[in-house]
């Protein structure tokens, strides 16, 4: 441990002392010891007596001026040794120093340490000083000092003395270990001048606030580097505390310096563990909303940064999406089709990236191709150019990643049901740290839970695709031109995430220039509804052609639909007759029509409800109803106006409201009526059959 160094010529350690000598404030070490001084003469008489004599010795100085010393301060024992060594300073010049037993005004017999010296004034006359401090007394400050050194210089953690210039005065061992700088070289220099770290202006402002406050700083968390291990970040517990002398005075600052490095190691990988348990229970919640695969694929690459990477994209093979297997050679390349591409920040880098949905075909050497081929991740730790250049889709790309500042690459293959989808690619560009085996784990986890996402999301769109295509393969084509009768007709799938339910239309050619206008929705989604749909249209146009009414075609597909495993159907047939502008229609669960009659307010027709078919035994009615030339009848599904938030009043109230401020040709009114009316995310088709009457003669004579 190195001590205190002696200050400047003319300067002070006491706080705030300007240059030149001043005075010693009370309380210092002098004070604490009561140092007396006695002046004897030649004869042995005392001639002067300080003020801490008086406290040593027990005599004042009206007592002991002019006394003789040995009379006054020794037993008689005692007093011929002490007339030698008096006579041995007096005549020599030589020092002595000792200790003698001194007695005490009391009676009682104390040591007495002594530092005895002659005195020679300006006439030549000879003097004896002797200095005088109680021998317990010194015996307790030498104890004390003694503890507080080895206390200080064999403790364990860092400790410093640093005076009110924050200067260091005292050093110990285990300080002198920590910063990598010898103790000698630390005293005199400031905090500044040994560290060179940016938080060193930090910890020199909090040293002046506790100097200044008296206001102790405890348990400061530090992380920085020091010359000892220059290549590591280290944690350091740091406490700093003024320090005091006996009286009050201050001295300066205390630190103490304490390595935590393994705990905050610790701490670091518990936050960081909690931190990817964050990231996965994000994903859960994040990843697979919907039976999408390009939504899915968006989601994956959004919840990977910034938190694990800062450039992220998810490609999967081209033969998993068209669901065709094309035999694989070792030398031949891998198709990717990019799904989704994200970023950390905001960045040209991702326009560096294959273009999302366009095919891309990597040859056997590139990382992403071996990742999918063995199953297995690809890490670099440090990407060099050549590293870039079997990562990015081409040279310019690989030369914007390295400018860029990419250093570290980590792919991880789609794994779902043992078959492998594509891979998760990610780099780290802002991020310093280089991918590691706790990233693997992490990365890997993500894929597997989102390609379980990804393949259920295929094969939704695969069973759906099918049933969609089954369905307009069932529906009518373009609707044929009637009598009397002009119209349009749209259907609209619900949005991928859900199946096609079973909405259909149909315009019938019936016998006297009558068409059957017919609209109905099989309960249930999928292909199951689409053939039962597929079912109900055929046997409506074979019962129709038996030209009966509305009321007996819903009796008999009554039956029939009952007939049908798990099926319940809603329809609504009408038959329109030209020639007396009349409308008959019969209902079976569905939603009434609106009317618009010219220079009426439209409407819903009013017709009974009935039962939908497949309940069965139950009657149904026709009613019938004039339809004047011009007016439009619209026949719907309830994916048009139901909604889970808005009650179906409301809904059929704003359908009658748009589609009697509607003047635009059929077709372009169906479109509108749907964009009106529809959400992207409603889950439920729509089936639509607009008609308009207009004015029809045969061509016989009036």
């Amino acid at each position: 441990m190195v001590d205190h160094a002696p200050p400047e010529p003319g300067g002070s350690d006491a706080a705030g002392a300007g240059a030149g000598a001043g005075r010693e404030p009370a309380g210092s070490l002098l004070d604490f010891l009561k140092v007396a001084a006695i002046v004897l003469d030649a004869d042995g008489r005392i001639v002067f007596w300080s003020p801490q004599a008086t406290e040593t010795f027990g005599y004042s100085a009206e007592e002991a001026l002019g006394s003789p010393a040995a009379r006054l301060l020794l037993s008689e024992e005692n007093r011929d040794r002490a007339g030698e060594l008096f006579a041995e300073v007096m005549d020599t010049g030589q020092s002595w120093a000792g200790v003698f037993p001194v007695r005490h005004r009391d009676g009682a017999t104390r040591p007495v340490e002594f530092r005895n010296m002659r005195l020679l004034d300006d006439l030549g006359d000879v003097y004896a000083l002797g200095i005088a401090v109680d021998q317990a007394t010194l015996h307790t400050v030498e104890t004390r000092l003694a503890q507080s050194e080895q206390l200080v210089s064999q403790a364990p953690v860092g400790f410093a003395l640093l005076d009110t210039e924050l200067r260091y005065r005292l050093v110990n061992h285990a300080l002198e270990r920590i910063n990598g700088v010898p103790a000698a070289e630390h005293i005199g220099r400031r905090p500044s001048d040994i560290h060179h770290h940016p938080g060193v202006e930090r910890v020199e402002s909090a040293l002046r606030q506790v100097l200044a406050t008296g206001t102790p700083l405890i348990d400061q968390y530090v992380v920085s580097r020091t010359r000892a291990d220059p290549d590591h970040d280290h944690a350091w517990s740091i406490s700093y505390y003024r320090i005091h002398g006996p009286g009050g005075r201050v001295i300066g600052v205390a630190s103490s310096v304490v390595d935590i490095t393994e705990r905050h190691l610790a701490a670091a990988e518990a936050e960081q563990a909690r931190r990817r348990l964050a990231l996965i229970a994000d994903a859960s919640a994040r990843v697979g909303t919907t039976l999408e695969v390009e939504r899915t694929a968006r989601e994956l690459a959004d919840v990977a940064v910034p938190d694990l990477a800062d450039l992220a994209a998810v490609d999967i093979l081209d033969t998993v999406l068209s669901y065709r297997r094309h035999p694989r050679t070792p030398d031949g390349p891998e198709l990717f089709r990019a799904l989704a591409v994200a970023s950390a920040f905001p960045t040209d880098l991702t326009t560096v990236a294959d273009p999302v949905g366009q095919v891309a075909a990597y040859a056997p050497d590139r990382l992403i191709t071996r990742c999918v081929r063995t199953g297995q991740p690809v890490l670099v730790a440090s990407c060099e150019p050549q590293d870039l250049r079997r990562i990015a889709r081409d040279t310019r790309a690989a030369e914007a990643l390295a400018r860029a500042g990419a250093h570290s690459y980590l792919a991880v293959p789609l794994i779902a049901h043992g078959e492998t989808l594509g891979a998760l690619d990610l780099l780290r560009v802002r991020n310093p740290a280089p991918f590691g085996p706790d990233d693997i784990l992490l990365a890997r986890e993500l894929a597997a839970r989102a390609a379980t996402a990804i393949d259920n999301a295929r094969w939704h769109q695969r069973v759906r695709t099918a049933a969609e295509t089954l369905q307009r393969s069932m529906l009518p084509p373009v609707p044929p031109e009637r009598p009397g009768l002009t119209t349009a007709c749209l259907y609209q799938p619900a949005q991928a995430a859900n199946e096609v339910g079973g909405d259909w239309y149909d315009v019938i050619p019936l016998s006297g220039d009558k068409t059957a206008l017919v609209i109905g929705d099989v309960m249930g989604n999928g292909i199951d509804a689409a053939a039962a749909m597929g079912q109900l249209r055929t046997a409506t146009r074979a019962y129709a052609a038996l030209d009966l009414a509305p009321d007996e075609i819903l009796r008999h597909l009554d039956r029939l639909t009952h007939g049908l495993e798990h099926s319940i159907a809603t329809c609504l047939y009408a038959i329109y007759d030209p020639h007396t502008g009349q409308c008959r229609i019969a209902n079976a669960g569905h939603l009434p029509p609106v009317i618009v009659r010219p220079g009426h307010e439209p409407g819903l027709l009013p017709l009974p409800a009935g039962a939908p078919l497949g309940v069965g035994g139950v009657d149904f009615e026709t009613s019938t109803f004039g339809i004047p030339p011009g007016a439009r009848l619209l026949l719907y599904t309830d994916g048009l106006v139901e909604t889970r938030d808005v009650p179906i009043d409301e809904r059929l109230d704003a359908l009658v409201h748009a589609l009697g401020q509607d003047r635009t040709p059929l077709d372009a009114a169906c479109g509108r009526l749907v964009a009106a009316m529809r959400r992207p995310e409603d889950p439920d088709d729509v089936a639509l059959l607009l008609a308009r009457t207009h004015p029809w003669s045969d061509g016989s004579a009036p």
